[in-house]
């Protein structure tokens, strides 16, 4: 706290000729933003008298009988929890496009709205399929005996799992991993190569959904041409958020979600992207690129987020959080003429002003602490 408040009391003005009194100043409300002249008092509300801190910095006591406050309010013990509400939208996620490395016609694609498993086709292009497996590491070459790596366990571990076996999983492709692709070759009805294009097949994280079709039966295809996008099965909220809020975007941490009927449920923050954003220009200007943070929430209760296909949501992230600490409503705070706030005690011996320190501001209310400040304490509260 600076320096304390120094000046006289000051008795109420006699009445001017004609017997009116000068109207009594009354007391600034505490506004956000708010600050008091240099030098000047904080004055009570309704009152006829300033009060000032006294020499030794407690409160000043106020010449005669200071009037209470309109009403009062008591210094309680809680969490505080500031919310910040962001837009977002219910849906599957982001979609994800997928390019052919093909020549050729497109002779079948996976229906929109449609779930595709591993092992299956997602479309078959010269009615040969492309393959769904499951992985994080993109195929990014041709795998036959003799190559090393991470994705031949990837690769490996998927036949596995679709029932082909007589190898080792391990990082090396060999003859007996040959021989049962030439086994899974067979079942798809492509040549039995013994060897696996990256074209042939697609990684994702698990079963996907098709979101949208970008080719249709019939169409002829070439490499980098996207015949579909697809998004995982799970409904999630997509947040996206602009940089400032990126402390908002923390993983496993609990949010809420209006939905569109106003009901609300709980969540938590799942994945958290950085990703780039292109927008067009202005006429004549190149496009314009902006540095964005995505947020998907995944709900507690999966099932409170059905019944909407796509829908706009509020999703409501905690900025800060303060636990067992105490607090007053924000107009409870007087702002002091030398800088900082402070609280009018109402007690039995009238009413005084001491100096607090704030803290978070939350929900319409104010963490505070100092000398005197303690749980169950009486305080003033301006009037309307």
């Amino acid at each position: 706290m600076s320096a304390p408040l120094g000046g006289d009391v000051k008795a109420a003005p006699e009445p001017a000729a004609g017997g009116t009194t000068e109207a009594p100043r009354r007391r600034r409300r505490w506004r956000p933003g708010t600050v008091l002249a240099a030098g000047t008092a904080v004055v009570l509300a309704g009152g006829a008298v300033a009060v000032g801190m006294a020499v030794d910095g407690s409160a000043g006591e106020s010449a005669g009988a200071a009037p209470l406050p309109p009403t009062t309010t008591a210094v309680t013990r809680q969490t505080l929890v500031d919310r910040e509400t962001k837009s977002g939208e219910l849906g599957y996620g982001t979609p994800r496009a997928l390019d052919t490395r093909y020549n050729g016609t497109l002779t079948w694609v996976a229906a929109t709205g449609s779930t595709v498993a591993r092992g299956k086709a997602l479309y078959r292009v010269d009615d040969e399929p492309v393959v769904l497996l499951h992985g994080s590491l993109p195929a990014y070459r041709t795998l036959r005996a003799g190559v090393s790596g991470r994705d031949v366990t990837q690769f490996e571990r998927n036949l596995t799992d679709l029932g082909y076996t007589g190898f080792t999983v391990d990082d090396d492709y060999t003859s007996a991993t040959a021989d049962a692709v030439r086994r899974w070759q067979e079942d798809l009805g492509v040549p039995e190569s013994g060897q696996v294009e990256p074209g042939r097949i697609v990684y994702a994280a698990g079963t996907v959904r098709v979101a949208s079709q970008g080719a249709e039966v019939g169409d002829a295809v070439a490499p980098g041409r996207t015949v579909l996008s697809t998004t995982g099965t799970t409904r999630l909220v997509t947040c996206t958020l602009d940089v400032d809020d990126q402390r908002l975007a923390r993983t496993g941490a609990e949010v809420t979600i209006t939905l569109p009927d106003g009901r609300r449920t709980t969540g938590k923050v799942g994945t958290v992207e950085t990703v780039v954003q292109t927008s067009a220009g202005a006429t004549g200007q190149d496009p314009v690129s902006e540095t964005r943070i995505e947020v998907s929430v995944t709900g507690d209760d999966p099932a409170a987020l059905t019944g909407f296909e796509q829908a706009a949501v509020d999703v409501g992230f905690v900025a800060a959080e303060r636990a067992d600490v105490l607090s007053v409503p924000v107009a409870a705070l007087l702002a002091l003429a030398e800088g900082g706030y402070g609280l009018q005690v109402v007690n039995d011996a009238g009413t005084r002003i001491i100096a607090v320190r704030t803290g978070l501001f939350a929900a319409g209310r104010v963490e505070v602490s100092g000398d005197g400040v303690v749980e169950g304490l009486t305080v003033g509260m301006p009037g309307d």
